[in-house]
């Protein structure tokens, strides 16, 4: 009997989808035996590679920490196992870049089963209950975020990913220059305009992650539209909440639509795994196509397989969350692949936090996170 074991985070989307294929694949192999234990979402952000991969067979991680598992050696590449033709099938069938943040120096290091990004979201009911216009510009969002009714996640993580958006949205690309992650104007000219938008919308979204808001958005009424927070189609099925809620693209910004920063999660098999064939079988059983159309989003999945995005069963059951936001997947930009790239995200979150907080000024939080980006570089 092969038994492994499998991490993964502790929501719906992120378990009970690899349980369920779990499930099937051992009807199809009744040698092997996976058991998967979750984590929260930010022990599924900050967990060491190395202890993880010590620990578990399989993996569901995200992408930046995949320049470290290259350099370190501590996953296996899924090319060494699987065909080309299958990898390059998943390559050719990305969602944006989902595939290609995965691949570093040459190797395919993770699987993208799940894609995601910020996309914006609603309450269909009380937008036609209380004849609310869905916001199309960036100045639409603030007049409607001093409602009160807009909500958005802005812990740490989600400012510092946000603020890739809001450089990229005034014309400066990140992380090209050796000396700062952006030009230092644009950075500070960035903060104050997302700072804007907070200092309008509820003091609770600087506490709260995705996962919050969305319970928060379909258990109470209180949160009727969030412009940009990492999807979770869930939420636009039946059943699942208490409300549904319908999901689209992004406000433009200066005449152009906000591009969001790729987030998403893929499986992994650990280097130190000893059934590394029964490990690479499994997943690729679980990136299939078929398998993600079918057993993975019915158990609360998220589709990291662009036919699944397309899929019209898919979309019927989900209120079409992937057909209406996979322009703004293919849009969303990708974080670098360095390998301190996880040194400054780690650091440069709490940072650029306190100064959206009012905690400290903008310009010494812009010097401060720039100091770390240039630690990050020797790392």
């Amino acid at each position: 009997m092969i038994n492994l074991k499998g991490i993964a985070w502790n929501h719906t989307r992120g378990f009970t989808s690899v349980v369920a294929t779990a499930q099937r694949f051992e009807e199809l192999n009744p040698d092997v035996r996976i058991t998967w234990e979750k984590r929260s979402l930010q022990a599924f952000a900050d967990a060491s590679l190395n202890e993880l991969t010590s620990n578990y067979d399989l993996l569901i991680m995200d992408n930046p920490h995949v320049s470290i598992a290259a350099r370190d050696q501590v996953l296996l590449p899924f090319d060494d196992y699987l065909s080309a033709e299958f990898i390059n099938e998943l390559k050719n069938n990305s969602v944006g870049k989902s595939h290609a943040s995965y691949n570093v120096n040459g190797k395919q290091w993770t699987l993208a089963t799940d894609a995601a990004t910020p996309i914006a979201t609603w309450r269909e009911d009380l937008v036609s209950q209380q004849n609310i216009q869905i916001p199309k510009t960036w100045k639409e969002l603030l007049e409607l975020t001093k409602t009160g009714k807009v909500a958005f996640a802005s812990i740490p993580i989600d400012t510092l990913m946000h603020h890739y958006m809001m450089c990229i949205a005034l014309g400066a690309p990140v992380f090209e220059s050796k000396t700062e992650v952006a030009p230092r104007h644009i950075m500070i000219e960035a903060i104050k305009n997302y700072k804007e938008l907070v200092d309008l919308a509820p003091s609770f979204c600087l506490e709260m992650n995705p996962i919050k808001i969305y319970e928060r958005m379909t258990q109470s009424d209180d949160i009727v539209y969030s412009p940009f927070n990492y999807g979770y189609s869930n939420y636009s099925k039946k059943n699942y909440a208490n409300h549904i809620l319908k999901a689209g693209g992004l406000v433009s910004f200066n005449g152009k639509r906000l591009r969001s920063t790729l987030g998403g999660a893929g499986i992994a098999v650990s280097a130190k795994t000893k059934h590394a064939e029964a490990a690479m079988k499994y997943a690729e059983f679980t990136a299939s196509e078929k398998i993600q159309s079918g057993l993975y989003f019915e158990f609360g999945g998220q589709p990291g397989h662009r036919k699944s995005w397309l899929n019209d069963d898919v979309n019927n059951q989900s209120k079409n969350f992937f057909k209406d936001t996979l322009q703004t997947l293919d849009e969303s930009t990708m974080r670098p692949q360095y390998y301190g790239y996880m040194h400054f995200q780690d650091e440069a979150s709490p940072v650029i936090h306190e100064a959206v907080s009012g905690k400290v000024s903008i310009e010494s939080a812009v010097d401060k996170m720039n100091t770390i980006y240039k630690e990050s570089l020797t790392h």
